[in-house]
């Protein structure tokens, strides 16, 4: 179980300090919406320990992570824009996720090749990103989140830039993985229709508290 009990945090100009609480099970999407500047942004850089709170905890399973640095934590992101080197192949782009030097190269490229194949490209493993459509981008992205297999995952409005069939297909892909995984995921989006078709349970953040939509 991913928790934030208590979890708050002040921005200097802001009147009053938010408040998160939080829980999400393994496998479950919780979906947070909220207006423009409402914190869900905020919700998700303090999973991730890009921000620091000034009360309360998060924990996986029972342990801190307030504790670790953001790249030892047990989090990976997803973000609306791609992420990914236009001049790199989508192999070399997806075996970015693996920690370097850590397996023999056939074990990596058999790995990275097991990631393609499950967002169904495994076709394209060398063919050059600038070369790919936008939703095929977002897949080799999803490749590497798979890759890295942690179990926190983060979303950021990862259909936004993507086209209605598009974004179907994506939410699609990224759905099938989670239940696969067991990942723990909160998905940050402002729109109603991303949050449904992910069925994801979904959390308002409203005066800096998380409130059932």
């Amino acid at each position: 179980m991913l928790a934030l009990d208590g979890v708050t945090f002040r921005y200097a100009a802001a009147e009053a300090p938010w408040r998160f609480d939080l829980e999400v099970a393994p496998g479950e999407i919780v979906g947070i919406a909220g207006v423009s500047g409402a914190g869900k942004s905020t919700l998700l850089d303090l999973i991730a320990g890009f921000l620091i709170p000034l009360a309360g905890d998060i924990t996986l399973d029972g342990r801190s992570l307030l504790t670790e640095p953001p790249e030892a934590r047990p989090v990976s992101i997803l973000f609306q824009t791609d992420n990914l080197f236009d001049h790199l192949s989508a192999a070399r782009n997806v075996a970015l996720g693996l920690a370097p030097n850590k397996l023999p190269r056939a074990q990596r490229q058999a790995r990275v090749q097991e990631a393609l194949d499950a967002v169904e490209l495994g076709n394209f493993s060398n063919r050059v990103v600038a070369r790919l459509s936008g939703g095929q981008k977002q897949r080799v992205a999803l490749a590497r989140t798979l890759l890295r297999d942690k179990p926190i995952l983060l979303l950021d409005e990862p259909f936004t830039a993507l086209d209605p069939e598009t974004a179907a297909e994506v939410r699609e892909h990224l759905s099938a993985l989670i239940a696969a995984h067991r990942w723990h995921t909160v998905l940050v989006s402002h729109d109603a229709e991303d949050l449904a078709a992910v069925g994801a349970r979904i959390l308002v953040v409203d005066g800096g508290r998380l409130t059932p939509a």
